[in-house]
């Protein structure tokens, strides 16, 4: 064979080995872009599915689909359930709700503890794709009772009872509500539904009344929270007393005044304590006493018009007077009245009075001797005889002094000694002035009384206060004389 056709064989077979093998290549590069384009045509999203509606028993959620390109021709939904973490992006990890397979979804009870999702499938002629949304909160569940309400508290009218909530099941925070009921003496039934709610009744305790008695008492509880409410009630009670108080009002402790007794000041009435059976309403009257503060009750003392309410002030017209406050208490049985001690003396708005001060009908003040001390001194500013002429030596002469102070107030209880001068009468020692500051002595004559035409027999007077020396002190004295004729 030529050598020259056999070197020409050799590089046409080897040329076309390289074409075939360039065609080849051409060919898995040409499938390579087919195959990459058909993945890009695949469902994308690009906006996560939306849950909205409240994840509690009973709601229903409503899910969209999210947003999507590459233009899926068809879209398969499906709810989920998950941990409390949520689980994966996708809820790939989450159980499926059997059935839950549209937009809406309505929460059941079996969802309670859960996290709910709802996961989109996008579908077209290159493949699928599947995007999940964002978790609900934790799915709550009705409250449930563990433990009953529970009532303390004495079981007797006008005594106060105490709720408790119970213990309660729940996966997000509860809130209360309570109604007291009123059961038979059976106690009604376990739940309280047939026993009568109290009207106002709605709070954690309660104040046991009158239309209590002889009654069994329960509380009822509802607890709620977003899923729904749920009742519980307490053990009934025992049955309910009358109070060991009951009947018309008895004063327990006596009413009060606060405040100063001075003119223009308020005073301030405390009602005092009284048992007897419940409602009691009490009622005001002040009224005005004399020194000695009235009888213990006040019913000898003047009312104030227009004197009724738990405060008063003081006028001009209280001034040495003492106070009291009168209330009257009243129930569905009766009534009965309790006064306040009286006030001290009540002084008026400028300088305060002497110790003991009392204002007498004429307006005057009238001090105990007691309340004298120097440099105020003792004054006899009055005296009167009778008979004002002596004619016989059988009749007995009365002497009327009058004593007050420098400062113009009567004094009373100022110890008074009369004698003649000479010695021709005789008298009782020495005696107190009244409350007025008048006192008087009888003085009977003696033989030697001179019953003369034109003649005075003369007196000496002093006033003093008990403990001061005779003649030291706050003592005052003074010369009087009575004129005396023959009969």
């Amino acid at each position: 064979m030529d050598p020259r056709r056999t070197t020409s064989a050799r590089r046409w077979t080897a040329g076309a080995s390289i074409a075939l093998a360039a065609g080849a290549v051409l060919v898995a590069v040409i499938a390579s872009g087919a195959a990459q384009a058909r993945s890009l045509a695949t469902p994308v999203n690009t906006a996560e599915p939306k849950i909205s509606g409240t994840a509690a028993p009973g709601q229903t959620l409503t899910g969209t689909q999210g947003t999507w390109s590459n233009t899926p021709t068809s879209f398969v939904y499906q709810w989920v359930r998950c941990n409390a973490g949520g689980s994966q992006p996708d809820g790939s990890d989450c159980a499926f709700i059997p059935g839950a397979s549209t937009t809406g979804y309505v929460v059941s009870s079996a969802d309670a503890g859960w996290r709910l999702r709802f996961r989109v499938t996008a579908r077209n002629a290159d493949g699928q794709q599947t995007a999940a949304s964002d978790p609900t909160v934790v799915v709550s569940s009705l409250p449930a009772s563990t433990s009953e309400p529970a009532v303390s508290g004495s079981t007797v009218q006008g005594q106060t009872l105490t709720a408790t909530t119970g213990g309660w099941s729940s996966t997000t925070p509860l809130t209360f509500s309570y109604q007291w009921v009123r059961c038979g003496t059976d106690g009604g039934a376990a739940d309280g539904s047939n026993c009568p709610a109290i009207s106002g009744a709605s709070s954690q305790t309660y104040r046991l009344a009158a239309g209590d008695v002889g009654h069994r008492m329960r509380v009822r509880v509802t607890a709620r929270n977003s899923a729904g409410s749920a009742v519980a009630a307490s053990n009934p009670t025992a049955v309910v007393q009358a109070s060991a108080n009951s009947g018309p009002p008895t004063s327990t402790k006596e009413p009060t005044i606060s405040g100063s007794a001075t003119q223009g000041q308020t005073l301030t009435a405390g009602g005092g304590t009284w048992a007897g059976t419940s409602p009691i309403t009490l009622g005001y009257q002040w009224v005005r006493c004399g020194a000695d503060g009235g009888k213990p009750d006040g019913s000898n003392c003047a009312t104030i018009g227009g004197a009724n309410t738990t405060k008063y002030v003081v006028t001009s017209s209280d001034v040495g007077h003492r106070l009291r406050v009168r209330v009257t208490a009243r129930n569905s049985q009766g009534a009965a009245v309790a006064a306040s001690n009286a006030t001290t003396t009540v002084q008026p708005s400028g300088p305060a009075l002497p110790a003991g001060a009392i204002k007498l009908p004429n307006g005057k003040y009238s001090i105990p001797v007691t309340s004298v001390s120097l440099p105020t001194r003792l004054v006899i500013d009055a005296v009167k005889f009778t008979p004002t002429v002596v004619r016989s030596r059988n009749t007995t002469i009365v002497l009327q002094v009058h004593v007050s102070d420098t400062r113009g107030y009567y004094v009373r209880d100022a110890l008074v000694f009369v004698r003649s001068t000479p010695l021709v009468t005789s008298s009782g020692g020495e005696q107190r002035t009244g409350q007025d500051g008048w006192v008087t002595i009888n003085l009977r004559p003696q033989r030697d009384f001179p019953l003369k035409n034109g003649y005075a027999v003369q007196f000496f007077v002093r006033a003093r206060k008990q403990g001061d020396t005779l003649l030291a002190g706050v003592s005052t004295r003074r010369l009087v004389q009575v004129r005396t004729a023959r009969g």
